[in-house]
Formats: structure tokens, C-alpha cells, sequence
């Protein structure tokens, strides 16, 4: 991890743990949600997919929480990223 960049665990979905051989958390460096998600894509190419659209922006059935809150109602992909976070990446649950 680069010194003076913010570290954080994620906790990853079962759906894209394939993506990431298993691993139920991953350990990353970044500044904002967005940096995180591009430090994920670097480790497992393709993963952006299933969290992003093309534009960037995050997908609806995406939720990002920092610290239990969600980065919907803080700055979104712009939301900074303590040292020592803890970033869950939950997928909508719908059903009828």
C-alpha cells in the first residue's frame, strides 16, 4: 500500500467472489470509493463491470457502504475513504 493513500477492507457479495478466487474481503489502497473500485479492477479485471456502467457511475443494483453508511446519501464514488475503512459492496435484493 502506498504510504499516505487510505487502505480498506472490502467485503465482496458471494456473486462476484468467483472474480476474486473466493476471497470474501480484499485488502485496498484508496483515496475515494472510486479509486477503490479502480484498485479492485486492477486486481481482478472485468470486476468494474459488475459494479459500474460504462460511464463510470455506479449501477443501481449496486450498493457501496463506508463505515456502515451509504455512499448514495454521502458523495458517491467521490466519498473519501478513512484509513482503516471497512467498504461493504452489496448487490439489491428484490423479489416478489
Amino acid at each position: 500500500m502506498e504510504l499516505g493513500v487510505a487502505g480498506a477492507t472490502v467485503f465482496l457479495p458471494g456473486a462476484l467472489r468467483a472474480r476474486v478466487e473466493g476471497a470474501t474481503t480484499l485488502r485496498v489502497a484508496g483515496g475515494t470509493v472510486r479509486e477503490i473500485i479502480a484498485a479492485l479492477e486492477a486486481r481482478s479485471p472485468g470486476l468494474r463491470f459488475h459494479l459500474c456502467y460504462e460511464t463510470g457511475e455506479l449501477r443501481p443494483f449496486v450498493n457501496v457502504f463506508v463505515n456502515g453508511e451509504h455512499v448514495r446519501y454521502l458523495r458517491g464514488l467521490e466519498t473519501p475513504i478513512p484509513d482503516g475503512a471497512r467498504v461493504h459492496i452489496l448487490p439489491s435484493v428484490a423479489g416478489g
